[in-house]
Protein backbone atom coordinates (compact mmCIF):
# COMPACT_ATOMS: atom_id res chain seq x y z
CA UNK A 1 0.00 0.00 0.00
CA UNK A 2 2.76 2.31 0.51
CA UNK A 3 4.37 2.10 -2.68
CA UNK A 4 1.00 3.11 -4.44
CA UNK A 5 0.80 5.70 -1.64
CA UNK A 6 4.27 6.96 -2.89
CA UNK A 7 3.44 6.66 -6.63
CA UNK A 8 0.68 9.04 -5.77
CA UNK A 9 2.69 11.45 -3.70
CA UNK A 10 5.54 11.38 -6.32
CA UNK A 11 2.93 12.17 -9.32
CA UNK A 12 1.22 14.73 -7.41
CA UNK A 13 4.65 16.85 -6.92
CA UNK A 14 5.53 16.09 -10.59
CA UNK A 15 2.81 18.50 -11.47
CA UNK A 16 2.91 20.92 -9.05
CA UNK A 17 6.97 21.58 -9.81
CA UNK A 18 5.39 21.34 -13.53
CA UNK A 19 2.95 24.03 -12.86
CA UNK A 20 5.85 26.20 -11.02
CA UNK A 21 8.05 25.82 -13.79
CA UNK A 22 5.78 26.43 -16.32
CA UNK A 23 4.20 29.94 -15.14
CA UNK A 24 7.54 31.07 -13.54
CA UNK A 25 8.58 30.69 -17.48
CA UNK A 26 5.61 31.97 -18.72
CA UNK A 27 6.00 35.40 -16.32
CA UNK A 28 9.33 35.73 -17.32
CA UNK A 29 8.26 35.82 -20.95
CA UNK A 30 6.02 38.30 -20.04
CA UNK A 31 8.97 40.28 -18.49
CA UNK A 32 11.11 39.99 -21.57
CA UNK A 33 8.22 41.32 -23.82
CA UNK A 34 7.79 44.12 -21.66
CA UNK A 35 11.11 45.26 -21.14
CA UNK A 36 12.40 44.62 -24.80
CA UNK A 37 9.11 45.94 -25.66
CA UNK A 38 8.74 42.63 -27.94
CA UNK A 39 5.21 42.57 -30.24
CA UNK A 40 3.83 38.95 -30.49
CA UNK A 41 5.12 37.43 -28.40
CA UNK A 42 1.88 36.39 -26.10
CA UNK A 43 0.40 33.81 -28.31
CA UNK A 44 3.74 31.82 -28.59
CA UNK A 45 4.07 32.35 -24.81
CA UNK A 46 0.54 31.06 -24.20
CA UNK A 47 0.90 27.98 -26.65
CA UNK A 48 4.12 27.41 -25.13
CA UNK A 49 2.85 27.57 -21.66
CA UNK A 50 -0.46 25.30 -22.65
CA UNK A 51 1.50 22.72 -24.21
CA UNK A 52 3.56 21.97 -21.52
CA UNK A 53 1.32 22.14 -18.55
CA UNK A 54 -1.30 19.57 -20.97
CA UNK A 55 1.96 16.93 -21.73
CA UNK A 56 3.46 17.10 -18.24
CA UNK A 57 0.46 16.88 -16.85
CA UNK A 58 -1.09 14.04 -18.86
CA UNK A 59 2.53 12.30 -19.03
CA UNK A 60 2.30 12.33 -15.06
CA UNK A 61 -0.97 10.58 -15.06
CA UNK A 62 0.10 7.82 -17.73
CA UNK A 63 3.17 7.01 -15.50
CA UNK A 64 1.59 6.89 -12.45
CA UNK A 65 -0.54 4.15 -13.96
CA UNK A 66 2.15 2.22 -15.73
CA UNK A 67 4.10 2.58 -12.04
CA UNK A 68 1.04 1.09 -10.14
CA UNK A 69 0.39 -1.91 -13.08
CA UNK A 70 3.83 -2.64 -14.44
CA UNK A 71 6.80 -1.42 -13.25
CA UNK A 72 8.43 -3.72 -16.12
CA UNK A 73 6.32 -0.94 -18.99
CA UNK A 74 8.41 2.01 -17.69
CA UNK A 75 11.52 1.60 -20.24
CA UNK A 76 8.68 1.36 -22.89
CA UNK A 77 6.69 4.28 -21.49
CA UNK A 78 9.56 6.48 -21.11
CA UNK A 79 10.61 5.65 -24.62
CA UNK A 80 7.20 6.03 -26.11
CA UNK A 81 6.84 9.14 -24.03
CA UNK A 82 10.00 10.90 -25.45
CA UNK A 83 9.10 10.77 -29.36
CA UNK A 84 5.20 10.92 -28.84
CA UNK A 85 6.12 14.53 -27.04
CA UNK A 86 8.66 15.34 -30.26
CA UNK A 87 5.99 14.34 -32.95
CA UNK A 88 3.37 16.52 -30.60
CA UNK A 89 5.53 19.51 -30.75
CA UNK A 90 6.07 19.08 -34.23
CA UNK A 91 2.36 19.07 -35.02
CA UNK A 92 1.55 21.98 -32.47
CA UNK A 93 4.55 24.14 -34.71
CA UNK A 94 3.28 23.07 -37.99
CA UNK A 95 -0.27 24.17 -36.98
CA UNK A 96 0.79 27.39 -35.80
CA UNK A 97 2.59 28.06 -39.05
CA UNK A 98 -0.38 27.08 -41.12
CA UNK A 99 -2.31 30.14 -38.97
CA UNK A 100 0.27 32.67 -39.18
CA UNK A 101 2.29 32.19 -41.94
CA UNK A 102 6.45 32.51 -42.18
CA UNK A 103 7.22 36.14 -41.10
CA UNK A 104 5.98 34.82 -37.06
CA UNK A 105 7.45 31.26 -37.19
CA UNK A 106 11.12 32.20 -35.87
CA UNK A 107 10.18 34.03 -32.71
CA UNK A 108 6.79 31.25 -32.02
CA UNK A 109 9.84 28.55 -32.72
CA UNK A 110 12.18 30.16 -30.27
CA UNK A 111 9.91 30.77 -27.36
CA UNK A 112 8.02 27.38 -27.40
CA UNK A 113 11.73 25.44 -27.77
CA UNK A 114 12.20 27.65 -24.18
CA UNK A 115 9.02 25.34 -23.10
CA UNK A 116 10.45 22.59 -24.97
CA UNK A 117 13.81 22.09 -23.43
CA UNK A 118 12.58 23.00 -19.77
CA UNK A 119 10.23 19.80 -20.36
CA UNK A 120 12.78 17.45 -21.14
CA UNK A 121 15.27 18.49 -18.07
CA UNK A 122 12.37 18.43 -15.86
CA UNK A 123 11.41 15.30 -16.93
CA UNK A 124 14.86 13.99 -17.31
CA UNK A 125 15.90 15.46 -13.87
CA UNK A 126 12.96 14.42 -12.00
CA UNK A 127 12.68 10.81 -12.87
CA UNK A 128 17.23 10.46 -12.90
CA UNK A 129 17.82 11.93 -9.55
CA UNK A 130 14.83 10.26 -7.50
CA UNK A 131 16.01 7.22 -8.53
CA UNK A 132 13.48 5.98 -11.19
CA UNK A 133 12.70 2.58 -9.87
CA UNK A 134 9.12 2.64 -9.19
Amino acid sequence: MSHTKDIDTRCKTYIKQSLYLYVALFLLGLLVAQVGRLEGLLTPLVVGVLFALVIETVEAQIWKRVAKRSVDGLPAFFMATSGFRFLLALAVMFVYFLFTGRASMLLFVLVFAVFYVAMLVHHALFFSIRGENT
